[in-house]
């Protein structure tokens, strides 16, 4: 799959399982790579043995297997110690940077091969340790913030998935959003079920229904876009209250309310 490149990194997906995107991090004239939630070691080794990269480390957003089955395979294939950064307070083996996430405040780690600052964003809901990491304007947001949706409550409240949100959708409009599954287009019918006259939504739809005919990826996307498209990051649009509470027949009374319920109609859609 085509690699997107920005002034500092060179990012990579490598498809696994039905529709999850593993990210490979890389910089120019640097043959050390990271890699983000490498649920399938395989398909990770079979691309560093290909382009003769060498596996620095492993940036981990949440526990669930999808996300973390590689790491062993991954670490026995480096040969050496490398980073493995995840959440602290959720059941991830061979962790070995873990980051704490009792404070609702975002962190910074460096990556070392890189000399690369990250910042680490706390975005409990989808799970309770679930995190995100920014640089250089680059988002790898797990399965919190989706193009045209969101992830499922396994473990979080609606008040804090709705915060994380919130908070992704604070980020720079040019940020650039890499999540973990090739969900957009199910995301769009539901979109454009909660909001069938949103005209920025109905050509994002078009331009994503042409990639996927191309098998082209449409992650990643923005914050940008999805301010505009995303009913979940939307709440606060009348247009997105009037079409909750249409179908539920009753009337939310905030937005975290009107977030729970759209959430809700998602899961039975």
């Amino acid at each position: 799959m085509q690699a997107i490149e920005s002034s500092k990194l060179k990012i990579t997906p490598l498809a696994a399982f039905n529709d999850n995107y593993i990210w490979i991090i890389a910089q120019d004239g640097n043959q050390s790579v990271y890699v983000v939630d490498p649920g399938d070691a395989q398909v990770v080794i079979d691309y560093l043995d290909t382009e003769q990269l060498q596996l620095a480390g492993i940036l981990i957003t949440h526990h669930h297997h999808d996300h973390t089955g590689g790491i062993a395979k991954l670490l026995a294939h480096a040969g050496q110690q490398i980073e493995v950064y995840g959440p602290d307070n959720e059941n991830i083996d061979n962790l070995l940077n873990p980051i704490s996430t009792m404070s609702s405040i975002q962190c910074q780690i460096t990556l070392k091969n890189f000399n690369q600052k990250v910042d680490v964003i706390p975005l409990p809901g989808h799970t309770l340790g679930h995190i995100g990491y920014l640089m250089a304007g680059e988002l790898f947001c797990g399965d919190t913030l989706f193009s045209g949706g969101c992830g499922r409550l396994f473990e979080g409240t609606p008040l804090q998935m709705h915060d994380s949100l919130m908070t992704l959708s604070r980020l720079p409009t040019e940020t650039r959003v890499y999540c973990a599954h090739e969900y957009t287009l199910a995301n769009l019918d539901f979109a454009l079920s909660v909001e069938p006259t949103n005209p920025e939504l109905i050509q994002y739809h078009e331009l994503c229904l042409n990639k996927r005919s191309r098998r082209i990826a449409t992650i990643p996307t923005s914050i940008a876009t999805e301010r505009n498209i995303n009913p979940f990051l939307r709440c606060n649009a009348d247009t997105i209250k009037a079409s909750v509470n249409q179908h539920f027949m009753q009337k939310a009374s905030d937005p975290v309310d009107t977030f729970a319920l759209l959430r809700q109609w998602k899961d039975n859609f």
